[in-house]
């Protein structure tokens, strides 16, 4: 069994100050998958010699997205981006392969207020990002993580009424229509939601805004998933959150596999 751990940490530099490295001893992950790290590998003080094998993809952008994957596990390849220029200058994919799986680790853009990113996220990033997933478990099986800017169901939001697409709202970034959708062709592909295999109640989130103290009163959402090929279904151990770490506006998630 090993565990892996996804993070968006919302500033790698920022959370090495608030408790990063004492995360990493305590949780001990096999694997830690990180998301919007805003930083170049050699920009950041980063002592872990668990860890030989780091990976990095960062934006061209300075401070700016980014993506990390810190393993005690030896993969065989790795490779950066979708492989398609319109969509690579964010540092938003790192793909990993191991023996039995891919590994793939993805900072979803964020729709934007106002949704002015929606249409480039639903009709562009969305399916080429599945595309690559699909492509992938043509030869070994997936498993996906990351911070993927949707509340999936009603269930993964606190507040899903007004949050909602309607006759008279277009919703709000993270829960339109067209974003649940992306979600829905992630699960029409065969793909698995792993939380929802261990956890059906609600109140479960794992980001929340800065105001209003809203983190103290969980009003929440879960935007951090693990996804898994079909295949793997009986190979999962557990899958979870963990809100009581903090240091990022987001909790870090966790899957156990058997792989």
């Amino acid at each position: 069994m090993i565990k892996i751990i996804s993070w968006n940490v919302n500033g790698i530099r920022a959370a090495i100050k608030k408790g990063f490295l004492d995360f990493v001893e305590k949780y001990n992950p096999d694997i830690l998958c990180l998301q919007e790290t805003k930083a170049q590998p050699e920009q950041v003080e980063l002592d872990l010699p668990k860890y030989p094998y780091k990976y990095w993809n960062w934006a061209e952008k300075k401070g700016y997205s980014g993506t990390a994957i810190f393993s005690k596990i030896e993969p065989i390849n790795f490779s950066k981006g979708l492989d398609i220029s319109k969509h690579d200058s964010e540092g938003r994919v790192i793909t990993l392969e191991f023996p039995n799986y891919y590994l793939v680790n993805v900072y979803t853009p964020n729709s934007k207020r106002e949704l002015t990113r929606l249409p480039y996220r639903y009709g562009e990033w969305d399916p080429d990002f599945l595309e690559h997933m699909c492509s992938l478990e043509k030869s070994k099986p997936v498993i996906f993580c990351g911070d993927l800017n949707v509340a999936h169901r009603e269930i993964d939001l606190a507040n899903p009424k007004t949050n909602k697409t309607t006759k008279s709202n277009p919703g709000n970034a993270g829960f339109t229509d067209d974003e649940r959708e992306g979600f829905d062709n992630i699960l029409a592909k065969g793909f698995i939601d792993t939380f929802r295999e261990f956890h059906s109640e609600g109140d479960n989130y794992s980001w929340w805004s800065y105001r209003a103290n809203a983190r103290d009163r969980n009003i929440g959402w879960r935007i951090d998933y693990f996804c898994t090929s079909q295949i793997l279904e009986s190979k999962l151990g557990n899958a979870y959150i963990l809100p009581e770490v903090m240091g990022s506006d987001h909790a870090p998630v966790s899957l156990e596999i058997n792989i």
